[in-house]
């Protein structure tokens, strides 16, 4: 993600700066047939827009290729913001819901068609703004208006070659620290030419017929449900089904998860064979969610009982002991970032909009990119003036230490909890840990049996 890139030195460091942020802030992140992205030719990736700035970084960062992205105007007045955006080579969209001059788009257009014509790559979002829509929202017209403009340029050339290339961006919570996130490129696909009509226009139908290709494309590579309880629903389902294959070293990739939560959200389901509908599955799933969440335990924490006991012994034990080692540091770490953590939920909470779009998550990004890092200045500059230049030079790195070893030993602790219960209950109350085991294993099998 930092070193096989292109461009200028600033540009590089960009990228590094926010692959390493995002990288902090996500748990994981994976991407699902990137090696079948193409790299020479005109490209355009199409997006869905879930989550403000970080749906362009992450394709920013995910790629070897370059890319450059077509970002709102108002964008390009904010200082800094702006600064990068034209040091990524970004473009300006000019939208009637931000009162902006839409007349300026042609400009926009021109040197999208330049750009792609020289075999270049831009990427945009063609539902137009940054949501929370649990479902795809209408797809615009200009990917489509692009993708044929650039086509129908007369020059003396041979005719360039044109993909469309569909990705799908999915978060388990898009604005929760520490979550997770997915990249799914769909199959690429090339845009046909479209000849121009009398008076040099786009035919509008040439436009429609792309436009509606590009939405069904985006629909196979996102989540589209009516509402968010549907997709919280799919979501605990899928926590039930794939926990089945999950162990104590063991967990399920997040494509999985998506493939399976998608297949639940659509209509192509078949009834259980005992004659059991989804609704029914679902309450039975939801039940059997709520009595765990009171006992404190996840699905995958009664995976306990398929590995040997000496080898969850070992594993729980080597656990324990890195946790007491770096115990000193996790403190240190914890104590020491503990402001610029607060200020940063509280500015989350504070700017959740720019406009008509979400921005939690940008927000909480640039916040900690600014914060976390002055945090480690203002105690140098203290150790500067206290002590002396030598320790406040190492402290800048022992504190990015401290801090990610805190932030290590708190995800282990939070995990070990369940597994600790599991372990407890496998020993004290082995009929309620074999009566929930069972209760699963049939909850899977008719999970199995109603998605298609």
């Amino acid at each position: 993600m930092i070193f096989n890139r292109r461009g200028s030195f600033f540009r590089r460091l960009i990228h590094a700066v926010v692959s390493i942020a995002l990288r902090l802030f996500f748990r994981r992140i994976e991407t699902v047939n990137a090696s079948e992205v193409p790299y020479k030719d005109g490209l355009i990736f199409v997006m869905n827009h879930p989550n403000g700035l970080i749906d362009p970084a992450l394709v920013f960062v995910a790629l070897p290729r370059k890319v450059s992205f077509l970002a709102k105007s108002t964008l390009f007045s904010m200082p800094v913001i702006s600064w990068i955006l034209r040091l990524v080579e970004a473009l300006p969209v000019y939208r009637r819901i931000d009162s902006a001059d839409v007349s300026k788009n042609m400009k926009t257009f021109e040197a999208s068609h330049e750009l792609l014509r020289r075999g270049g790559a831009i990427a945009l979002f063609p539902e137009g703004i940054s949501h929370n829509s649990p479902k795809l929202l209408p797809i615009k017209t200009g990917a489509a208006r692009i993708a044929l403009g650039a086509l129908s340029i007369e020059q003396e050339s041979e005719p360039i070659d044109l993909r469309i290339v569909p990705v799908g961006l999915y978060y388990t919570n898009k604005t929760t620290f520490r979550s997770e996130a997915l990249l799914h490129f769909g199959k690429p696909f090339n845009v046909v030419p479209a000849a121009l009509d009398e008076d040099g226009e786009l035919p509008k139908e040439s436009v429609k017929e792309l436009t509606g290709k590009i939405e069904d494309s985006l629909r196979e590579v996102t989540l589209n449900a009516e509402s968010e309880a549907e997709i919280e629903t799919a979501n605990e389902a899928a926590n039930l089904f794939l926990s089945a294959t999950e162990t104590v070293d063991l967990e399920e990739s997040l494509s999985a998860r998506f493939e399976f939560v998608r297949d639940y959200l659509s209509d192509e389901t078949v009834e259980d064979p005992e004659n059991i509908g989804s609704d029914e599955i679902t309450g039975l799933v939801s039940n059997y969610k709520k009595r765990l969440r009171e006992i404190g335990l996840e699905p995958e924490n009664l995976s306990l009982s398929s590995q040997p006991f000496w080898y969850v012994f070992r594993h729980f034990f080597v656990r324990v002991w890195l946790l007491l080692i770096f115990l000193p540091l996790s403190v240190v770490g914890g104590i020491l970032h503990f402001p610029a953590y607060q200020l940063i939920n509280f500015l989350g909470k504070r700017y959740t909009n720019h406009g008509v779009d979400d921005i939690v998550s940008t927000v909480k990004i640039i916040a900690g990119i600014v914060f976390m890092p002055l945090t480690w200045v203002v105690l140098a500059g203290i150790l500067y003036f206290f002590i002396g230049w030598e320790f406040a030079l190492a402290s800048i790195p022992m504190s990015f230490l401290c801090g990610f070893i805190a932030l290590k030993s708190l995800e282990e602790l939070y995990d070990l909890k369940g597994w600790f219960k599991a372990i407890w209950l496998f020993y004290r109350k082995r009929e309620v840990f074999v009566g929930l085991l069972k209760e699963r294993r049939e909850l899977h099998l008719k999970l199995k049996s109603l998605a298609k």
